[in-house]
């Protein structure tokens, strides 16, 4: 799956970025001149529009702020670029019915000393009915130069089962009060929830990457009091409900956190 890629792609990029940092420089030998540092990254917003394709994607200036942050934003774009043009060269030369299009734009969420956040949102659109979603999550932590992972976050044993109850319980209400507000009634009522109850089971069953994309609810002192999970569209929904939020407050996360992130929270 396109997301699936663009995933691995912005992991890989962090976990070398890790690796790097976790290593000891290597001796320089004398006749060896040092290798320069790592040119800064440049976060340029994108347009670019031909017959078959168009690119736009923004970027948030705070991000620049911090480089392996912008890195990890910029390896998600280009990875979803890559996908875009990979599609247009399968074309063979001829012009698709409608352009091709990439939408995807960065925001910056929240942006205190300990915490900077920044969401990306967008479509890839290669044909058929509608766009491909383009959804994710960047939580950076600048006091400890860190790319804050939902596999680095929760660590009990019954953590993610904890945090799959809390979710799947609003996620529950909400399909229920949708159905209220449409005033679905009878057996088409019995049938969305039968429906839309076993995709939000499937897709908040408890385990790291159902949960890889989330926002820090953050007030005014800077410590969380809720990480806001984020489901793209088809995870816990169909595509056409769009993406939906759970908030799992601090004092239901605090008892499954690793212990070094428990002091972000309220009441940690």
């Amino acid at each position: 799956m396109p997301r699936a890629r663009l995933a691995a792609a912005v992991l890989l990029a962090v976990l070398a970025s890790a690796c790097d940092r976790g290593r000891a420089p290597p001796a320089q030998d004398a006749a060896t001149p040092a290798q320069p540092a790592a040119a800064p990254v440049v976060l340029a917003d994108v347009v670019e529009t031909t017959p078959n394709y168009i690119v736009g994607i923004s970027y948030p200036k705070s991000a620049a702020k911090y480089p392996e942050l912008a890195r990890a934003l910029q390896a998600y774009a280009d990875a979803a670029r890559g996908e875009l043009m990979q599609a247009v060269q399968g074309l063979g030369g001829q012009k698709p019915t409608a352009p091709y299009d990439l939408s995807l734009q960065f925001t910056g969420l929240v942006d205190t000393p300990g915490i900077v956040v920044v969401a990306a949102d967008g479509s890839s659109y290669t044909g058929g009915a509608h766009g491909n979603p383009l959804v994710e999550r960047f939580t950076w932590l600048p006091e400890r130069n860190e790319l804050l992972t939902a596999d680095k976050l929760v660590v009990a044993p019954d953590g993610w089962q904890v945090v799959a109850d809390a979710a799947r319980e609003q996620l529950m209400t909400s399909l229920a009060q949708r159905l209220d507000a449409d005033a679905v009634e009878g057996p088409d009522r019995a049938e969305m929830l039968e429906n839309g109850s076993r995709m939000i089971a499937d897709g908040t069953a408890p385990k790291a990457a159902n949960f890889a994309r989330f926002e820090p609810v953050v007030d005014a002192d800077g410590r969380i009091r809720a990480l806001r999970f984020v489901f793209p569209p088809y995870q816990v929904a169909p595509y056409s409900d769009g993406t939906r939020t759970a908030d799992v407050p601090a004092a239901v996360l605090l008892p499954v956190l690793a212990p070094e992130y428990r002091r972000l929270f309220r009441g940690g």
